[in-house]
């Protein structure tokens, strides 16, 4: 990624905090400390991309690269108020990248506006397609996924995310999950678990004791998953997958919330960061599970912070995602 990136003419400023292994959404290192959110100071930037969502937000570097396995890119883009994409798993290539969940792990990037965020896509984006349909035939709302928003930031998105559907087409609204989307975070914190644990599991039984708690912990529910468990929630993502596909055909755009709520602020506890951070996983699973390109918008200000809104696409139609992206930047007067 770096080596395209610099071959394309880019200038690299600088390395970025990042939370331990990329492993959590939060953006506090107790080692290195918080970097700080630039619209919102007494919050989280969110994580683990952390850094590179700051600097993006204050105006330092232009772009920023991080890494997207649960949500890293998406939610402190939301929380910084930027622009974010996940890229469809597999079309950024991750040599050189020390892996987390390897079937969920991607490398994405912010910006602060559209323009850049196509111009880095077109670097790294591999390999290139040939896309047919400049604009969506089908727009759809996620209603579970705004259910799982707390109520006051759900009264504020709504309304936007219903104003981006229009801008597309005519909306429908359809639910996702029949058990609900918490099902679908337990699936994909079991493989993401146990994939972590068995990329660093070695690592983390020697030198673990330094690790901040909450991703200790996370560590360690991954070395209790069995095999059989561990098989039985890959299968379920892939049933989770093929019903994604059956509701995304090539001009499909999902809406969704980007999180369900504004950034916390930093004097939070640590029971209601766990609870929030399930909360997010929610959400933010749907891409992961289903291996799909996902690009938050800096579409308002919620009780002073930033509120993101998402559009999600079929696997590998990145380029007609960021098509979309651009039209609704301009419909929704989503300035720089």
């Amino acid at each position: 990624v770096l080596d395209r990136l610099l071959n394309a003419g880019a200038t690299l400023m600088g390395k970025t905090h990042t939370d331990e292994l990329a492993y959590s959404l939060l953006g506090m290192n107790p080692h290195y400390g918080t970097p700080l959110n630039p619209r919102a100071p007494d919050r989280i930037p969110g994580g683990s991309s952390n850094g590179s969502a700051s600097a993006v937000s204050a105006g330092i570097v232009d772009f920023a690269i991080g890494s997207d396995t649960g949500g890293s890119v998406r939610l402190p883009a939301s929380f910084c108020g930027i622009f974010g994409m996940r890229p469809s798993h597999g079309r950024v290539p991750l040599e050189g990248v020390v892996p987390l969940a390897p079937s969920f792990d991607t490398a994405g990037w912010f910006a602060r506006d559209v323009a850049v965020l196509e111009r880095i896509a077109h670097v790294l984006l591999s390999p290139a397609t040939v896309e047919t349909g400049a604009a969506p035939t089908r727009v759809v709302l996620a209603e579970d996924a705004f259910e799982r928003m707390n109520d006051e930031s759900r009264a504020a998105l709504r309304p936007a995310a219903e104003r981006a559907a229009r801008i597309l087409g005519t909306p429908e609204t359809i639910r996702l999950s029949e058990n609900g989307l918490e099902e679908w975070m337990d699936v994909f914190r079991v493989v993401q678990a146990r994939e972590a644990w068995n990329c660093h599991g070695d690592w983390i039984q020697t030198e673990g004791g330094a690790v901040d708690k909450g991703v200790y912990d996370r560590f360690l529910m991954g070395s209790k998953i069995t095999g059989v468990a561990f098989e039985a929630a890959a299968a379920e993502r892939e049933d989770i997958a093929a019903a994604m596909d059956t509701v995304l055909t090539d001009e499909t755009v999902l809406i969704v919330p980007t999180t369900p709520d504004i950034a916390p602020l930093k004097k939070s506890t640590p029971s209601f960061f766990a609870e929030f951070r399930n909360q997010a996983l929610s959400i933010l699973c749907i891409a992961g599970l289903a291996r799909l390109p996902q690009i938050t918008l800096p579409v308002m200000l919620h009780a002073g912070a930033p509120l993101g809104l998402s559009i999600i696409g079929r696997r590998g139609r990145d380029e007609f995602l960021l098509r979309v992206a651009r039209t609704l930047a301009t419909g929704l007067d989503i300035a720089a």
